[in-house]
């Protein structure tokens, strides 16, 4: 029997098999933000121990910094103090920083694959949820918790249950105004929040071979939204026509070798998965949340669906339609919007703000609407006003700000005030994600810039 593209970098990652227990897998590649490491930092000081592989882990602070003015000491202490210790700790522990004003600098999820870092084949760790995004590349990349993060650094491996396998397979071709956001809140919408849990995911089919690294990115970066452990693509042309050339991917000799290893990666022919998922991309149209977490989301035609038979879903149901102001049978489309995020490790890529860019071309911003565009990284931003998109942006009277996780979560100074609606291209939209008492509507960049546009949520086909 054949092995799976997981199965395939999990055996070989594989150190010991523990009878009854977890597997000590070794890991490629640690990246590191200022959120979950400092315990980890501080373990390993009172321990007397060093990083065990200092050359394979990367830093960059993401969450707690500020998108306006970066050049100047953070305002908030809190933001300001995780900063300087992940500093600190990377000085001490000689792991590689990027810091803010570096060329490098960005989200981790968008640095590390846009320098060349996230590579097929690997294994890859966080401490954040959305490390998943990684597996765009045919990696093993999945996120761990702060004593794990001190595990890592400590030894270069991680003790872990080996998942089950799924293979969600997307037939068909996506039609015009569709994006690879709207395919991810379309499965997890079909599968539920905790649909793909205790497995790692494989996407596959012609819809999914179809996309864009950026776009796989997107996708996978959300199968965390659905329970899974990770979610990956098998690597293929479009991979490695996007890593060749970038600053820390092989080169020369070791780049014909990578490339020739990478193409023995995909899943064999008779390959056998835990479970198997169809769907036709026909049926996906641009997508809207209506509630408070990623799987309470409908196609922007259809209207808020009835409550769920279950008692306990019922009262959860009507505890989002509450919370969000909505109600059971009504339209999305015409909400009024108060503000329009593009960014975070889900939408904040070159291909983002493309798409963002050619709906508001020749358009104006709505008055009424507060809109925050923020790339996921300094190489983003330059790439922007090398393409003319910052002046396209600015004539439609949008302003770009400085790279961070910014308005995907209240952990900085883009927060959402209270009672406020929020189209968001990030990955959550739990109570009080972007601001205490802020409601998020989960989309992609063509409907969020088609809400910017008009002041209320918007089909982008439609105008």
């Amino acid at each position: 029997m054949g092995k799976t593209l997981f199965d395939k970098i999990w055996d070989a990652h594989t150190v010991t098999d523990i009878t009854g227990g977890p597997t000590q897998l070794y890991i490629d590649r640690h990246y590191c933000h200022e959120v979950t490491s400092p315990q980890a930092f501080d373990g390993l000081r009172g321990r007397g121990l060093k990083v065990r592989r200092p050359d394979r882990t990367f830093s960059t602070p993401d969450h707690n910094i500020p998108t306006l003015n970066q050049d100047r000491p953070i305002a908030d202490p809190v933001s300001a103090r995780q900063v300087d210790t992940l500093l600190k700790n990377a000085g001490e522990f000689g792991i590689t920083l990027f810091p803010l004003g570096d060329e490098h600098n960005g989200i981790i999820h968008v640095m590390g694959p846009e320098n060349g870092l996230t590579l097929p084949g690997s294994t890859i760790v966080c401490g954040d949820s959305h490390t998943s995004t990684h597996g765009a590349f045919g990696a093993v990349a999945f996120g761990i918790g702060t004593s794990e993060v001190e595990m890592v650094l400590a030894t270069q491996c991680i003790l872990q249950p080996r998942p089950k396998t799924m293979r969600i397979t997307v037939d068909g071709r996506l039609g015009s105004g569709v994006t690879s956001k709207d395919m991810a809140l379309y499965i997890i919408a079909q599968l539920g929040t905790g649909g793909a849990t205790g497995y790692f995911v494989e996407y596959a089919g012609d819809a999914v071979r179809a996309l864009s690294m950026e776009q796989r990115m997107t996708l996978c970066n959300l199968s965390i939204e659905m329970g899974a452990r990770g979610g990956m693509i098998a690597p293929d042309q479009t991979t490695f026509d996007y890593l060749k050339g970038r600053e820390f991917a092989p080169s020369g000799k070791e780049w014909d070798e990578a490339v020739a290893y990478w193409r023995t990666l995909p899943s064999d022919d008779d390959a056998v998965y835990d479970r198997e998922v169809r769907f036709d991309a026909a049926d996906i149209e641009p997508r809207v949340t209506y509630g408070t977490n990623p799987g309470m989301g409908i196609g922007i035609s259809e209207p808020v669906p009835l409550p769920p038979d279950d008692a306990a879903a019922r009262l959860s149901f009507e505890k989002a339609l509450a919370y969000m102001g909505f109600r059971q049978g009504e339209s999305l489309e015409g909400q009024k919007v108060d503000y329009v995020f593009l960014g975070s490790c889900t939408n904040g890529r070159i291909e983002d703000f493309r798409a963002f860019a050619s709906y508001v071309k020749g358009r104006r911003k709505h008055p009424d609407v507060t809109a925050w565009l923020v790339p996921g990284s300094w190489k983003v931003r330059r790439q922007i006003s090398e393409e003319g998109l910052d002046k396209v942006l600015e004539e439609a009277g949008f302003e770009i700000r400085q790279p961070g996780c910014s308005a995907c979560l209240a952990m900085n100074d883009d927060k959402v005030p209270a009672g406020c609606l929020s189209v968001s291209t990030s990955n959550r939209n739990f109570e009080g994600r972007q601001g205490p008492g802020a409601r998020t509507v989960l989309a992609g960049p063509l409907v969020a810039a088609a809400a910017a546009v008009h002041g209320v949520i918007t089909d982008p086909r439609k105008s």
